[in-house]
């Protein structure tokens, strides 16, 4: 039987989705806009409770990885034993062989093992304070609700969700439930991306007149979950693309008013059900615009800002490291770190200290507003589309 085209199925599923169940190193505060470990959030005021304060004899929280897939075992365990604020505490896998594995590995006792049946026994385990989410992206929502159900502080893995309504439902659940969100943006606290938050934002080079930047790999296995619509909720655009969004963000200092898209496709069996190349154009209150582009089948991970008296680069901008800066003045001088230690530590911090993260759930809800507008311009022709914030 054919499938049905790409916007049809994802207009069918997020209608079906939003009816249904729903030694660590720390940067100075000094650097960049943005390089403070907590925030008093004062956009997301009106939404969001005050946060759970842990328990005063602990100071590090315990931290549980649901879904031990590439990303957790080659970055989140590794940058797990460089942290100062959080260790990690237990695991929840659907797979016994590696819930052996992990447990010889990081000594996890047996009691802090879980599989997604037993899950919301969580809310029994004083040992677990915070729940990483790093499952494919049509089950962040069922579950970062299910552990604010059972107390947890959350941190998901971006794309928050794979429709605002989800994103929503995921914040209500950790507003009723007095626990912080979080998602996965960890290049707030990463010094190359700091530099250009300061660079861009405090018009250290004058006012920004552009910003170019492109995040994109050649894709492998075409059987893997990121290129099937219904575990992804889209392709480049939702992994990796979302880089490109923040960045347009956090250089400018703003939020957009409007976008203008198109889609290329040059394999359409292997890209049947996903994006396969978006090119995209972000336009902001100033009327400064951002020329972002993103790929499943194309190599490239810039960012670049011109200002009227100079300019400043990131390449590679994007990766886990090693990240490169470049400005009109010379080359960037900043130390590589774990970028997933460091953002893991500020949430562990903020939780203990009462304080919001700045990488917040509004935050992501707010890109996911941006990349549903972005699939309407290209629905609609490559018209421009109002970006309602």
């Amino acid at each position: 039987m054919k499938k049905p085209t790409y916007y049809t199925t994802r207009r069918k599923f997020v209608k079906r989705i939003s009816q249904g169940a729903g030694a660590g190193l720390f940067l100075p505060a000094s650097m960049g806009v943005l390089g403070s470990a907590c925030s008093s959030n004062q956009q997301s005021s009106e939404t969001v409770t005050e946060s759970t304060e842990a328990p005063a004899k602990k100071d590090r929280l315990g931290l549980a990885l649901v879904g031990l897939g590439n990303y957790s075992k080659g970055q989140l365990a590794p940058a797990l034993e460089q942290t100062e604020k959080c260790y990690l505490a237990g695991i929840v896998t659907g797979t016994p062989a590696k819930a052996e594995e992990w447990k010889q590995k990081y000594n996890i006792p047996d009691g802090n093992i879980y599989n997604y049946d037993n899950y919301d026994e969580l809310v029994n385990n004083d040992d677990i304070d915070i729940i990483y989410v790093v499952l494919p992206n049509s089950m962040h929502a069922e579950y970062t609700i299910r552990a604010a159900k059972a107390g947890k502080h959350v941190m998901c893995e971006k794309p928050m969700a794979i429709s605002v309504d989800e994103c929503q439902q995921m914040i209500d659940a950790c507003n009723q439930n007095n626990v912080q969100l979080a998602v996965g943006y960890r290049l707030h606290y990463e010094p190359f991306n700091q530099e250009v938050i300061r660079l861009g934002q405090e018009q250290v080079f004058g006012p920004l007149t552009g910003i170019d930047n492109a995040f994109g790999f050649t894709i492998g296995d075409p059987t893997q979950w990121r290129l099937d619509y219904e575990r992804a909720g889209g392709g480049a655009l939702m992994d990796v693309g979302i880089y490109t969004i923040q960045a347009a963000c956090y250089t400018s200092g703003e939020e957009p008013v409007s976008v203008v898209a198109e889609e290329f496709k040059t394999d359409m069996e292997k890209f049947s059900e996903v994006d396969e190349t978006i090119n995209f154009t972000l336009t902001f209150p100033s009327g400064l615009k951002a020329n972002c582009q993103t790929s499943y089948n194309k190599n490239y991970n810039k960012l670049r800002g011109e200002a009227e008296n100079g300019w400043f680069e990131l390449s590679p901008a994007y990766t886990y490291g090693p990240l490169a800066g470049e400005t009109s003045e010379g080359p960037m001088d900043f130390p590589q770190i774990s970028e997933q230690a460091v953002h893991m530590d500020r949430f562990a911090e903020c939780i203990m200290q009462n304080e919001m993260i700045k990488t917040t759930g509004e935050m992501g809800m707010r890109d996911m507003k941006i990349i549903e507008a972005i699939y309407q311009s290209i629905e609609q022709g490559s018209q421009e589309v109002p970006i309602d914030l």
